[in-house]
């Protein structure tokens, strides 16, 4: 029988993120599993967002991010998970989304990781990239990955 000890929850608060919360506390519940919540402050930030040699970028230090991303987070699992998830762990790294969801995957035994999409077209996830995608085809574990409700699917 399947049996799951850790799922982790990654979150970067957004609405999109949210279509993954149900499944991670139903899940949590059937199989009495730690849940790992996640958020990964992204170092994209650092990155110049001016052209041209004058061009300042806009950074705060990641230790500010970093707390103010902790605040957020303990936030959103009192405002989410409340009292109905006593085996919960909290976590805010810095660095490239799916590169530290997947290290992080594997430093603490992660058996599922629950991820939302979000939703964007084919063209826009090439341009862009997914962290989605990109841990679907890194982690070192099984990933369960759920559509944002709202998006609806055309066929064409």
């Amino acid at each position: 029988m399947l049996k799951l000890k850790k799922i982790l929850y990654p979150t970067d608060f957004s609405e999109h993120s949210l279509g993954a919360l149900e499944y991670v506390r139903s899940l949590a519940q059937l199989f009495e599993a730690q849940v790992h919540c996640l958020h990964v402050v992204d170092e994209a930030y650092q990155y110049w967002l001016g052209a041209g040699e004058t061009a300042v970028p806009v950074v705060m230090p990641t230790d500010d991010l970093k707390s103010s991303a902790q605040k957020q987070l303990e936030e959103f699992v009192k405002k989410h998970f409340g009292q109905d998830q006593p085996d919960l762990v909290t976590s805010v790294v810095a660095g490239r989304p799916f590169v530290e969801i997947i290290q992080y995957a594997r430093e603490q035994l992660i058996d599922l990781i629950v991820i939302s999409t979000h939703g964007r077209g084919a063209l826009a996830s090439m341009l862009l990239g997914s962290v989605t995608e990109k841990v679907v085809r890194k982690a070192p574990c099984a990933v369960l990955t759920v559509r944002n409700p709202d998006h609806k699917f055309k066929i064409p």
